[in-house]
């Protein structure tokens, strides 16, 4: 039994059983992949793949319970490489974000600033997508680091931590009726057009739930994963914004005004996760704690051994 097996038997599952696709993940032949997949199965005793001929078509009952085996030996494998490179690199070494493109925008840049000045010797990589993208970056080892505000506590395979509350904010032209002092309200709102995040980004559930508790059946024009693009339409004329607060700067915005929409929508929480089981070096809790800085160390550490299900506040 070797490395090689066991990651050809992973990847073959990630890549959804293509065989072509599996070799070219691991930088070798096809052939390849099919031997040392059938040199571990002989050496195993048992089958780990349905085959239709020489193709791969799905996972055996035994393969579905060695499966979970397998994660675990490449994850401790990729462990005892960290736990060694932290010792003999001091500071030194990659380290790969997955965000949202909110986070990646507005939340991670002071950050990202700070943490390169007290690590230089450091490679970071900023890697974006949807909330589901960046959990299944992490799952996969992709990422070493996940920031999102959806989806991310729905998975019992990453330790979840928050991170900061925030709120949304309206934004509308210059000139725009809703400036006109009078409260904004829910039903207000509904009469406009609206350009909002897609559904599954920044908050975009607390939206779709306000108004639906209010019964009421907004228009939503058009929607996007980016508040960048959100007040690019609003500047057009095309709708009225909803956006996250932080994603609006007086200066930078100049044609636009912003409300308050903090008493019209839940309040938000962005959330930090990483791979349950995963061996953090220590750069890796420099750069949470200097995103969050309640998140030192000892609380990770102590997050980190926590059972599935646990729940953490700040």
């Amino acid at each position: 039994m070797n490395f090689q097996q066991l990651r050809s038997v992973r990847e073959a599952v990630r890549r959804g059983f293509n065989l072509t696709e599996v070799a070219n993940a691991l930088h070798t032949s096809q052939p390849g992949v099919s031997r040392q997949i059938r040199e571990l199965e002989d050496e195993l005793g048992i089958e780990l793949f349905v085959r239709a001929g020489k193709r791969l078509t799905g996972m055996t009952e035994p393969g579905v319970q060695v499966l979970p085996i397998i994660e675990r030996l490449l994850a401790d494998a990729d462990n005892l490489r960290n736990a060694a490179k932290d010792f003999s690199e001091h500071g030194a070494g990659p380290l790969s974000i997955a965000a949202t493109h909110s986070q990646a925008r507005y939340a991670l840049p002071s950050a990202v600033r700070d943490f390169r000045q007290l690590y230089p010797q450091v490679t970071l990589s900023l890697h974006q997508g949807s909330p589901r993208q960046v959990a299944d970056m992490l799952l996969k080892g992709e990422a070493d680091v996940g920031i999102a505000t959806e989806a991310l506590a729905q998975y019992d395979q990453l330790v979840t931590l928050p991170c900061y509350r925030w709120t949304h904010s309206v934004v509308v032209p210059s000139d725009h009726p809703l400036l006109d002092g009078e409260p904004l309200t829910l039903q207000r709102l509904a009469r406009f057009p609206l350009i909002t995040y897609e559904t599954g980004y920044t908050g975009r559930s607390h939206i779709d739930e306000a108004f639906a508790r209010e019964g009421l059946a907004p228009s939503i024009v058009l929607s996007a994963m980016d508040a960048d693009v959100i007040k690019t339409y609003v500047e057009l004329g095309m709708g009225v914004g909803i956006v996250a607060s932080i994603a609006y700067d007086e200066d930078r915005d100049r044609h636009l005004r912003a409300l308050d929409a903090g008493h019209l929508f839940e309040v938000n929480m962005t959330r930090l996760a990483f791979r349950r089981g995963a061996f953090l070096r220590s750069y890796v809790y420099a750069f949470i704690e200097t995103f969050a800085p309640p998140l030192t160390r000892k609380v990770v550490e102590m997050a980190a051994n926590s059972d599935p299900g646990d729940h953490f506040d700040i």
